[in-house]
């Protein structure tokens, strides 16, 4: 058996405090059960002003607060659901966390940062050891800073002083090979946004085609670190085309398309579930407050409560994992 597979997904994006404790949230964490899926990515934000400010400030008026990361964290394992925590820093000013950074040498200005985020990222590692979080994510997307190795690998060793549970960092698509310190995780992350459509309606055999040699480049990384890959983050909207862009979350207009949506997802499941050095999908992304189900075949969301796609994870969520000999 593989030593770590993971059946995720990712809860609870996108929304501010006191979301997690409402009846809501409570019913759609059971239906997330009922996918089948054995682990959720508690995964939630917290703003620095710009992206090249210095200070992480923590916002009572929006970010979870830690009783309400206590109320997700139990009511998962109630339901018998292994839970990643997964806090993330986003820019206030709209611009992607990967801008998040400062010109090489602005020593003052990294060593500034770098310390608020070290108090940031503790506070959450210190609050998902308490809670028996199975699962730590120290990072998500920080693309400007990941050339910082001595620093972020101060961060993870002071993680680790606080955290005794498996740590992962979330890479994003195509710039894996630039995180050199993936020797100081104990797992491999990505965001798996990789556009394996070649065009709008694209087929799954060829998508399984593109992941095919998706995989390849990702062979090349468990081999120079020997780490388990897990795709920290994977999904496609239920879109026309999305498939093509699987990270666009901002074409609104686009006509719904289940099936493009569901070939995403079967599409990657046979390419990578038997490989013995994956470890898992964390789905993105299941939302606090489902639509009602009659509004299933309208939503263009990144959701598969009710689509095709959902009984795709389902289905592939029953299997037995094995390693291949």
């Amino acid at each position: 058996m593989k030593e770590i597979f993971v059946k995720g997904m990712t809860y609870g994006w996108n929304t501010s405090r006191g979301a997690y404790r409402t009846p809501k949230a409570v019913e759609s964490l059971e239906k997330l059960r009922e996918t089948g899926s054995e682990w959720i990515a508690l995964s939630f934000f917290t703003y620095q002003d710009t992206y090249s400010s210095t200070e992480i400030a923590f916002d009572y008026g929006f970010t979870m607060t830690d009783r309400d990361i206590e109320f997700a964290v139990n009511k998962a394992k109630e339901l018998g659901i292994k839970v990643c925590l997964k806090p993330v820093v986003n820019s206030r000013d709209g611009l992607w966390r990967a801008r998040i950074g400062f010109p090489e040498d602005a020593t003052e200005y990294w060593d500034k940062w770098f310390r608020s985020y070290e108090n940031f990222l503790l506070h959450y590692a210190e609050l998902a050891e308490e809670l028996g979080c199975e699962m730590f994510c120290v990072g998500c997307e920080m693309i400007g800073t990941e050339s910082r190795t001595e620093q972020w690998e101060q961060v993870i060793a002071k993680v680790r002083g606080v955290y005794n549970g498996p740590i992962i960092y979330n890479a994003n698509h195509g710039k894996e090979e630039g995180v050199g310190w993936f020797d100081k995780v104990d797992i491999i992350g990505t965001s798996a946004y990789y556009p394996v459509a070649e065009g709008p309606g694209d087929s799954e055999e060829n998508m399984m085609k593109n992941w095919e040699k998706v995989k390849v480049k990702l062979v090349k990384l468990h081999e120079r670190f020997n780490k388990p890959i897990v795709f920290m983050e994977i999904g496609c909207r239920s879109a026309e085309g999305c498939a093509t862009m699987p990270w666009d979350f901002e074409h609104t207009e686009l006509p719904y398309s289940e099936d493009e949506q569901a070939n995403f997802y079967s599409s990657v499941m046979k390419v990578f579930w038997d490989e013995p050095w994956f470890g898992g999908f964390f789905w993105w992304d299941w939302s606090t407050k489902l639509y009602p189900l009659a509004e299933a075949k309208s939503n263009t969301y990144f959701d598969i409560y009710g689509k095709k796609a959902e009984n795709v994870l389902k289905e592939w969520y029953r299997k037995d994992v094995q390693a291949k000999k």
